[in-house]
């Protein structure tokens, strides 16, 4: 009886060790799966005080080749922050997004925080890829729509985009003429050329020639905040 007794101690002992590690790995799981998100973690007065911005685009957005904290939304944060401005900046680019893919992505990205400025900037792969600047405009119109559904008070900022002289004369001056169009029938405000100052200039891009480098990306940021600074 009593090394049963003791037997049973001793396997009572090993089982609640065997649990404690169980729980400890799903505890660290837990802690990696959370540094690895790429949601910005707010505190709950932060969330209740601060308001939203998403910044909707593909790889220019998102900062392709730079790393995080140069991507001029990052950058952008950084000068609200200076600024004491009570925003927060959701970067919810995409690479290689087209107007399409964004309308179709838009209702999860709304859905997970409601925006308080939204600043769409979308078109550079539809016009990379030669897409009727029709179906561009029809796409960008229903993000819009959709965005003002959710949230009818919502700061739209409608960032430009124009395509590579090589895709004709026609096509470029159909998308010279989108954005003001789409603007001016959704009442959005409106940054005509999101790379003012920075496209097709090789010492601001990288080696692709498309995608800003250190240098360009500061450019851009500093050419959005300008339009999006009155909104704030």
């Amino acid at each position: 009886m009593k090394q049963n007794s003791t037997f049973s101690i001793l396997l009572f002992q090993l089982i609640f060790v065997l649990m404690g590690c169980s729980t400890s790995n799903e505890e660290k799981q837990d802690q990696n799966q959370a540094s690895n998100t790429n949601v910005p973690t707010v505190s709950v007065d932060e969330t209740s005080s601060k308001k939203t911005i998403i910044f909707f685009g593909n790889s220019l957005t998102v900062g392709y080749g730079l790393e995080k904290e140069q991507a001029f939304p990052q950058l952008i944060q950084q000068k609200i922050d200076k600024l004491a401005l009570p925003y927060t900046i959701v970067n919810a680019g995409l690479s290689g997004e087209t107007t399409a893919g964004g309308l179709g992505r838009v209702d999860w990205i709304i859905g997970q925080q409601k925006p308080d400025i939204f600043v769409l900037s979308l078109g550079g792969n539809d016009a990379l890829r030669g897409i009727d600047p029709n179906n561009t405009k029809d796409n960008l119109e229903k993000i819009i729509d959709k965005v003002k559904k959710v949230n009818p008070q919502c700061k739209i900022l409608l960032a430009g985009i124009l395509p590579p002289p090589n895709m004709g004369d026609d096509y470029f001056k159909a998308f010279e003429k989108l954005y003001p169009q789409i603007s001016k029938e959704k009442n959005t405000y409106l940054l005509p050329f999101l790379l003012e100052g920075v496209a097709g200039e090789p010492s601001l891009n990288q080696a692709d020639g498309i995608h800003p480098n250190v240098e360009g990306a500061k450019i851009v940021a500093n050419t959005v905040f300008k339009s999006l600074q009155p909104l704030l």
